[in-house]
């Protein structure tokens, strides 16, 4: 009896032991640092946002720095934290042109990049305060500037790849978006980076596929990287049509009452999403962003009820438009005219998010007109003002008249 009692313990303090060593386990522990640094390969469009891991870490280094070469074995590294690992940045906060320290962030070992651009590409290290590495990116940023739009409903096909020799040039193409809208006509579009494949690449640089590394990339000689400088971005466009999710709140009483009301005439429905008013002067330009978009997602805009397609909106179409959609999702109107006046809708992964009604003036001063909806609000608010005031009027009198007729009420004469 005793031998079992005595087996069992050591049983339960075997266990307990296991259980303590499983509580310590790191992450770090399980991804030992390379003995010889390696360069993993990535790209991304310019304006993109993305997060650099630092996969691996001696456990008694308690905050990373990161740091950034254009070029390997240049005398010019960037340092990109304040040495503590504290440096924050909210991507909301990052603006286009903004200085390259204030597009980068630090949480968790990790370096978040927010609306990189083309000249950001280079050798990002993870290392410590002394100088030590870690891990290493080697990050292409290619620039959307000349980016080629296939459209698949007018028959269109990518770029065949090129061959020179041993060398092949082609894109590689990311996952469809979702629908841009839902319960109307829609598009959806994939991205399309450069990638080049050749036999003569550094064996520094860590390769997705064998040989395959992006055209940009430092592992390329500058020879190869000239081979490929004509080889821009795609985007490939296609229609796509989904059903729009019924929300919680819908109720399909209050929806019929809609529908209702505007076949009775009346003002039609108005989406339910926040409207930022904007004046703007006759003939200058404007570009509008949608809240919370980035590159990679599918944003849609309409002028009211008209929808905005890329097929005939899309920057690059026509050297000559007016207003248009760049490769970022914004918006573009040059000279704004009296005939853009309305709401701007947005959409962003297929729903409804925001609108921008936009009021054009001429001469410094808003001019005001009945296409408006500010101006016909205001004037309607106004008609119903006076209405109410003489109908309170009339009622008093009529009173006073009734009260004078019957006797039933004292004089007023003064």
């Amino acid at each position: 009896m005793r031998a079992a009692s005595l087996a069992l313990l050591l049983w339960a303090w075997e266990s307990l032991r296991a259980f303590e060593l499983v509580e310590k386990e790191n992450i770090f522990q399980k991804t030992p640092c390379p003995a010889f640094l390696m360069f993993d390969n990535a790209a991304y469009l310019a304006d993109m946002s993305f997060e650099l891991p630092c996969h691996c870490k001696p456990e008694e280094v308690l905050a990373v720095v990161w740091y950034y070469q254009k070029h390997l074995g240049s005398g010019h590294t960037r340092v990109l934290t304040d040495f503590d690992g504290r440096v924050l940045t909210e991507a909301a906060q990052v603006r286009a042109g903004s200085d390259m320290l204030v597009r980068f962030s630090i949480r968790m070992f990790s370096l978040l990049v927010f609306r990189a651009q083309p000249e950001d590409s280079g050798l990002y290290f993870c290392g410590t305060q002394r100088g030590d590495y870690f891990y290493a990116y080697d990050v292409d940023i290619q620039s959307s500037e000349g980016m080629v739009a296939t459209f698949r409903d007018k028959g269109e096909e990518p770029f065949e790849d090129e061959y020179h020799g041993n060398l092949r040039i082609f894109t590689t193409f990311w996952e469809w978006t979702p629908c841009d809208r839902c319960g109307v006509h829609g598009e959806q579009w994939r991205i399309g980076l450069c990638y080049l494949q050749s036999p003569h690449l550094s064996p520094r640089y860590r390769k997705t596929m064998p040989d395959v590394v992006s055209c940009g990339s430092r592992a390329l000689s500058r020879k190869l990287r000239d081979a490929a400088r004509d080889h821009t971005p795609e985007l490939l466009v296609q229609s796509c049509q989904e059903p729009c999710q019924k929300r919680k709140t819908d109720r399909k009483g209050v929806l019929a009452i809609y529908n209702y009301v505007s076949k009775l005439g009346s003002r039609p429905w108005v989406p339910q999403v926040p409207i930022q008013f904007h004046q703007q002067r006759l003939g200058h330009g404007l570009v509008i962003s949608c809240p919370g978009a980035r590159p990679e997602h599918a944003v849609a805009w309409d002028k009211d009820s008209r929808h905005l397609y890329r097929t005939e909106y899309l920057k690059g179409i026509n050297r000559s438009m007016r207003v248009f959609i760049d490769h970022g999702n914004h918006l573009h109107i040059r000279f704004t005219q009296l005939s853009d006046r309305g709401i701007y809708y947005c959409w962003r992964q297929g729903q409804l998010v925001a609108g921008f009604r936009l009021s054009v003036s001429a001469r410094g001063r808003y001019a005001a007109s009945l296409s408006d909806p500010e101006t016909r609000a205001v004037v309607e608010l106004t008609l119903m003002g006076y209405l109410l005031i003489t109908l309170v009027f009339i009622a008093i009198h009529v009173c006073r008249c009734c009260c004078y007729m019957c006797r039933c009420c004292p004089s007023f004469s003064p």
